[in-house]
């Protein structure tokens, strides 16, 4: 009873002693590496205290010793087999644990002696990032409107075990039940513990998803980040339209080809086609999605169709116009008409479309078709039509020669420059070109161009005489002649010396007529002065005298103008 309650005191009084100087801290360790559990937080002297010891919590209530330090010794390690090899002391008294495991998560207690026991509890925690993250089980192609299974994104051999979130272009993926369904699983390694986590995507695509980038992610306890490589997955859809292209030239005419090409955009997108052509026609094209129409007329013009081979229904058309212009001119070549006949112009026109019309003779454009009712040599030349279809023209061309006997329109006669010489110049119209000769001989002679049936003679001549000359002009068809005189330049130039006398002595005689005129009504008026002085020297004396003088006066007057009227005879 005695050593009882002795025992009973030692224990209260070891339990006294023993006290727990600090609250339970936490360490987390790396899975596989070193982990440092420091006692009392590492803030001790290890020379202070006479004993260190490490122990652990097995469980259940169950300590185990790892290893103990006294003062001035080494180090005795006492831990079994799981430990033995993995534990040391730092020099701080820190515990050394190697190899980190998971099982290694507990607690350890460092304990100290000095003169009471101090004891720190540390609760250790062991951590591992997982190995990566990738995506397996990836589908082949994914359908419009179809939920599939896109793929399964994997974490392996974590601690915790990690969430997985998908992305789609970088974007997070929520579950909604119908198109985006996520199934999350984690596995726990029997032997490790590390644990995988599983998610697996069933996705329902759109046609936006084509080229869109998967891929998934995850973010661990201890901050960092994981995302797996991006996948892209081919996006399948039914044919929802149907396009029919025509390829040609434009404009298309006839004897080109035609090429045409069927296309849809389901994916994979259709490669065989049935292409529609008239006549209730259909051709199918197995692996290609065109069909050329060679040489092409106005008869291909219509409408033509394509369709899917395994839907029918499904169809796109297209109108093909085949642009045609055809001219029809009548005459043609070249033409001979003779003058005073009409030549009736006759012009047929077959066109796809509208057109234009233009005529041009001898490269100048004409008002309007010419009328060639009455021909005269000046409608003789080169005819062109023209006829234009938007980028399509036609041409038709004639060559009117009008025949006909000469006819003079004109016989002129021109002094030369110098007035030594009489030009003659016979103006004639005429087909074929008419010779002309002359009555007479000429120094020399001239012949114009042959214009549109029209030609002009000119010849030099000096007549030494007046005489009459007469010009010919004649072809097969007959012949024209004109005279006109010439008088001899010899007897113009007499006849100019003697005007030129005459002139002269009328010139005389009238310049003496004028001097007379002159003198005589000087001397009349000097005379007048004379006597209407002496005058009205006598009426100062008497006025008889006065009145006589008036009388005499009216006298003189009278004679002044008798002579003036004298002289201007």
């Amino acid at each position: 009873m005695h050593l009882l309650s002795t025992g009973c005191l030692c224990a209260i009084l070891f339990a006294a002693l023993l006290r727990q100087v600090s609250s339970l801290d936490t360490v987390i360790g790396l899975y596989g590496e070193t982990l440092e559990i420091p006692c009392n937080k590492g803030a001790i002297k290890a020379e202070e205290f006479r004993i260190t010891k490490w122990k652990y919590d097995k469980g259940a209530g169950d300590t185990g010793d790892l290893l103990v330090k006294r003062i001035n010794q080494s180090v005795t390690v006492s831990a079994g087999e799981e430990y033995k090899s993995r534990v040391s002391l730092a020099s701080n008294s820190s515990l050394l644990l190697s190899a980190a495991k998971l099982s290694d998560q507990g607690k350890f207690t460092c304990m100290l002696a000095a003169e009471d026991i101090d004891e720190y509890p540390v609760n250790v925690v062991i951590y591992k990032t997982p190995l990566g993250l990738e995506i397996l089980e990836k589908a082949v192609e994914l359908e419009i409107g179809k939920q599939t299974k896109l793929g399964k994104c994997i974490a392996e051999d974590s601690n915790p075990a990690v969430n997985i979130t998908w992305l789609k272009n970088n974007k997070p993926l929520l579950a909604d039940g119908q198109g985006i369904n996520i199934q999350d699983t984690v596995q726990v390694d029997p032997v490790t513990g590390l644990s995988t986590s599983t998610s697996v995507l069933m996705y329902s695509a759109q046609k936006e998803d084509t080229d869109a980038e998967f891929s998934c992610s995850t973010e661990h306890s201890l901050g960092q980040k994981f995302t797996s490589s991006s996948e892209s997955f081919t996006i399948t859809y039914s044919t929802e339209n149907i396009m029919l292209q025509v390829i040609a030239p434009e404009p298309l005419v006839e004897g080109d080809n035609v090429t045409l090409k069927c296309e849809a955009d389901g994916n994979p997108a259709p490669t065989s086609f049935n292409f529609h052509l008239k006549g209730d026609t259909s051709v199918t094209v197995e692996n290609d999605n065109t069909y050329t129409i060679t040489n092409v007329s106005r008869g291909t013009s219509g409408e033509y169709k394509c369709s899917l081979i395994d839907n029918p229904t499904m169809k796109a058309s297209k109108d093909i116009t085949v642009n045609y212009l055809d001219i029809n001119l009548d005459p043609s070549g070249s033409v001979e008409k003779n003058t005073g006949e009409a030549l009736a112009i006759n012009l047929k026109v077959d066109a796809s479309g509208e057109y234009k019309v233009s005529w041009t003779k001898d490269n100048v454009k004409l008002d309007k078709q010419p009328g060639l009712t009455k021909l005269t040599y000046s409608d003789a030349g080169f005819y062109e039509y023209e006829v234009t279809m938007g980028a399509l023209s036609e041409k038709a061309s004639f060559e009117l020669i009008v025949h006909g006997a000469p006819v003079i329109k004109q016989l002129l006669k021109q002094r030369s420059d110098d007035r030594r010489h009489e030009v003659l110049i016979c103006e004639a119209e005429g087909f074929p070109k008419p010779a002309a000769s002359w009555s007479v001989n000429g120094t020399s002679s001239e012949e114009s161009a042959f214009v549109n049936g029209k030609i002009t003679h000119k010849i030099t001549v000096v007549p030494t005489a007046n005489l009459t000359v007469s010009c010919t002009v004649s072809n097969d068809y007959g012949m024209d002649s004109k005279e006109i005189n010439v008088s001899s330049l010899f007897e113009e130039v007499r006849m100019d010396k003697r005007d030129q006398s005459e002139d002269g002595d009328q010139t005389k005689l009238v310049v003496g007529v004028i001097v007379g005129l002159l003198v005589a009504a000087l001397v009349i008026g000097l005379s007048y002065w004379v006597y209407m002085r002496k005058s009205k020297q006598g009426s100062w004396k008497t006025g008889e005298k006065e009145s006589g003088s008036s009388e005499e006066e009216k006298k003189l007057e009278e004679k002044v103008e008798e002579n003036s009227q004298k002289a201007e005879v």
